[in-house]
Order: structure tokens, then sequence, then C-alpha cells
């Protein structure tokens, strides 16, 4: 019987680890790193190209808005619930400023429970709420927490850019100072 010291093995008990590496030669590795390379900054192209692109916001009854190109218009979120007292007091006020303003602004709605269909028509109806109403929140774009206070209001600017956050109700009048002056064509 033959001994062999912990370090001599016989070349039965040998192991031999084979990774993928060793069985493809130099070019071999090399095109699938090209491969992958070229793969990965495909697709850091894609997703930069998209980092400069505002969403889109759908909107009860259709269509979108797009906070950065709003026709040039400011707009303004107000924030408004059934349940809400000051928000029906509200309402025709908003309701005017979108009809006195139309020319510099955008005025849209978010149902603050997060309603939709035919139970979010049905409430706006109830309220006389005129303009439209956001089917999303989009106060994440403006890093923005839930407010527990309604109603409340934002006012964004032709740029997409935050400028103003109203707690509280609103008037006509109170809405019309913050908003930009009108230029004569």
């Amino acid at each position: 019987m033959a001994l062999f010291s912990h370090h001599e093995q016989p070349a039965s008990h040998q192991k031999r680890y084979i990774t993928y590496h060793d069985q493809l030669d130099y070019g071999d590795s090399m095109q699938i790193y090209y491969k992958r390379w070229a793969a990965l900054a495909a697709l850091a192209t894609l997703l930069l190209a998209g980092c400069g692109k505002d969403p889109e916001y759908p909107l009860h009854g259709g269509g979108s808005v797009v906070f950065d190109s709003a026709d040039a218009r400011w707009v303004i979120i107000n924030y408004w619930a059934v349940w809400c007292a000051p928000c029906r007091k509200e309402i025709p006020e908003l309701n005017q400023l979108a009809i006195d303003n139309a020319d510099r602004m955008v005025l849209v709605g978010v149902n603050y429970d997060g309603v939709v269909g035919t139970e979010l028509t049905q409430q706006m109806e109830r309220l006389g709420v005129d303009f439209q109403t956001l089917l999303e929140d989009p106060r994440a774009r403006w890093n923005l927490a839930k407010t527990d206070v309604l109603p409340e209001t934002l006012v964004i600017d032709q740029h997409g850019e935050l400028r103003h956050r109203l707690v509280g109700p609103q008037t006509l009048q109170s809405l019309s100072i913050l908003l930009p002056e009108r230029t004569e064509d």
C-alpha cells in the first residue's frame, strides 16, 4: 500500500475546476466582453435619454398634462375632497379663475382620496368642479409629502418648477396675484 503525504495526491484524486473562461480562447472572451460593454452602453443611453423628459399625468375624461410644457402657461393644482368644507367653498372661485385666466394658466385638480371612474365623476358633479382632475397625484415630482390639511394648492411655473405651496382655501384674487402678468401681443 502506497502512502501519500497530504500534499501529494494521485491524479485521479486531484480536483480540477474548469471555468467557463478556461474553455474559451482569448478571442471568444474579448468578443463576449465587447458585447456586454455595448449592451451596457446602449442601456445607459436609453436611461439618460429618458431622464430629461417630464412624465405625462393622465386626466379624468381623457388627455394628459406635462408640467414642463403646458403651452408656456402656468399650472395650478388644487387638492380637494367631498368631505372638505373649505374645498366646497373655494371651488366656485377656482372655476372662475380657470375661465378668467385661461390664457396664462391651466387649472387641474387632484381628488385627495384617490377616487377614480364613475365615483370621481359623481363627486366632481356634486361639488361643481368644472376643471379637469388628474388621475395620479404628481406631488412626488417635487418631492412633496402628502399634506394632512385641505385644501392644498400648488402653483407651477411654465418650466414645471414649483413656485408656491398654499395650504388652506384660496380665492380668485389670492391666486391671480401669483400668476405672471399678462403680455400684450
